[in-house]
């Protein structure tokens, strides 16, 4: 069955390079690329009541412009070594960008998010813009890839999963990282950093449930004791060069995230690796 991706873009380099990124990815596997673009309306506030509509002039217009640079994105696909197994198609919604995703993630059953780091817009000093965040926090029914601006793709040997064993696992909320570790021949590293001096009942239930979901795949458990979570993060990645961070975004819990505002803006080393957001489905 062909994967369906979306690929959100306001045609900053950022962007594009995410674009780039989900293509070489899944070079090997089947995938349906939507490539999706919010555009705004100048004299119209989102969410002011009078809201934009075909027919008016500067609808009109945003969409035209909207199209128009999507045509030159797909220029550039064209230019690119394209891959035979891969489609595309784009689509121009007017709204927020949050709200466009949802949607186009709902009308066209999507299977993955893969979103560039920050915008256009996005302020030099933060690693992940607004529109990223949301994406991570809020698109509850399908995981979000996240791709930082300076990240160049290269094949991934390992995938650090960061957990702390309290959520209970399933195997539709673990497929993702285990079809990525799969497709790339990747080992996964499943790193627990400790706040307590020994796993709960339900948290060794959790583990072995997990060892028995990465069944068939290269898996190693990593514990690491008296350090923050973001400082153990970061010294894991700097000291083992991992290519992809993964950890499940339970609901209501991602303002105390690693990669929240505004702790994600003091990573290191990690900041610059494609971070995968999957969620806990019960929520």
């Amino acid at each position: 069955m062909r994967k369906r991706i979306l690929l959100p873009t306001d045609f900053s380099k950022n962007a594009w390079n995410a674009i780039k990124y989900a293509s070489e990815l899944y070079k090997t596997e089947y995938i349906d690329f939507y490539i999706l673009n919010a555009f705004k309306v100048e004299s119209y506030d989102i969410e002011s009541i009078f809201v934009a509509k075909p027919g008016d002039k500067e609808y009109d217009e945003g969409l035209e412009q909207s199209k128009k640079n999507l045509r030159k994105v797909f220029k550039m696909i064209e230019l690119k070594n394209t891959y035979s197994n891969h489609t595309y198609s784009s689509m121009s919604i007017f709204g927020a960008p949050l709200d466009a995703i949802r949607a186009t993630v709902e009308l066209e059953d999507i299977d993955l998010v893969v979103i560039g780091s920050k915008g256009e817009t996005g302020a030099k000093s933060l690693i992940y813009g607004s529109t990223t965040i949301d994406a991570m926090e809020k698109v509850r029914n399908c995981p979000v890839l996240a791709i930082p601006n300076m990240a160049c793709y290269k094949e991934p040997k390992e995938i650090v999963f960061l957990t702390s064993f309290k959520t209970h696992f399933k195997r539709r909320e673990l497929k993702y990282l285990y079809e990525i570790a799969k497709i790339t021949n990747s080992a996964v590293r499943i790193l627990h950093i400790n706040t307590e001096k020994q796993l709960t009942d339900l948290q060794k239930k959790n583990k072995d449930l997990l060892e028995e979901f990465l069944e068939g795949i290269d898996y190693a458990f990593t514990w690491l004791d008296n350090v923050s979570v973001n400082a153990g993060l970061e010294e894991f990645v700097r000291r083992r060069g991992s290519d992809i961070i993964v950890f499940i975004n339970k609901e209501h819990s991602f303002s105390d995230s690693i990669f929240s505002r505004p702790l994600v803006n003091d990573l290191g080393a990690s900041s610059q690796i494609p971070v995968l957001v999957l969620h806990d489905l019960r929520n």
